[in-house]
C-alpha cells in the first residue's frame, strides 16, 4: 500500500509512521511527504529518513483553487493508494476530494463529530468534557466530517491544560493512525 503524507507542522504523527515502517511493523510504502509551507519539521523528518518530499506552498498561488489544483496534481503524480493528512492544517477543495474520494485519511484530536475544526482540544476543554480523544476518518468535503474509521478515548484530568491534554491525545493518535494504516494495508 502506497501513501502520500501531508504535513504542516512538526511531523510527530509522520515520525511514528516512519518508525513503524522502518521497524517492519507497518507494511506501507511512504511514496512522498508533502507540506503546505516551507521548512516544516515533518518534511525535515521525511528527508532525514530518505523519503521524497515536496512543497506546495499556499502563498505561491494566486488563489485557493490554483493551490488546490497544484496539490492534487502533485499527490496524484505519486499514485498513492491513500493520502494521509498528518497534521495538515489546510482545508482541501472539491478537486482534491474528488481525486482521492474515499482514500483521503485525516487524524483529528477529538472524538468526532464533537469538536471539529482547528481547535478540537481547546474546544473540548472549554466545554468541560470528561472524556475526549482522537479520530481517524475518511475526509470528505466538510470540515472534519466523513466516515469514521477508528477512535480512541482519552480522559480529561482536572489539572489538564490544552498543552498537557493535547500531548496525551497525540500519543494515542499516533498509535491509532498506525493501527488504521495496518488494517487498510492488510485488506486484499
Amino acid at each position: 500500500m502506497r501513501i502520500v503524507a501531508l504535513v504542516s507542522g512538526t511531523g510527530s504523527n509522520l515520525q511514528a509512521v516512519i518508525d513503524a515502517v522502518a521497524a517492519g511493523d507497518l507494511d506501507v510504502e511512504i511514496a512522498a511527504v508533502g507540506a503546505d509551507r516551507p521548512n516544516t519539521g515533518g518534511v525535515q523528518r521525511a528527508s532525514a529518513a530518505g523519503l521524497d518530499t515536496f512543497e506546495v506552498n499556499f502563498r505561491d498561488y494566486a488563489d485557493r483553487a490554483e493551490w488546490n489544483h497544484a496539490l492534487t496534481q502533485k499527490c496524484l503524480s505519486y499514485a498513492p493508494d491513500y493520502v494521509v493528512s498528518s497534521g495538515f492544517m489546510r482545508i482541501v477543495g472539491e478537486e482534491f476530494i474528488a481525486a482521492f474520494d474515499g482514500t483521503y485519511l485525516n487524524t483529528h484530536p477529538a472524538l468526532l463529530p464533537s469538536f471539529p475544526g482547528a481547535h478540537g482540544v481547546r474546544d473540548a476543554l472549554a466545554y468541560g468534557v470528561k472524556v475526549t480523544g482522537c479520530t481517524v476518518h475518511v475526509a470528505d468535503a466538510g470540515v472534519d466530517t466523513g466516515p469514521i474509521l477508528a477512535q480512541r478515548a482519552v480522559d480529561v484530568r482536572k489539572d489538564d491544560t490544552e498543552e498537557s491534554l493535547h500531548e496525551r491525545i497525540k500519543v494515542q493518535e499516533r498509535e491509532l493512525l498506525i493501527e488504521v494504516l495496518a488494517d487498510l494495508a492488510s485488506r486484499p
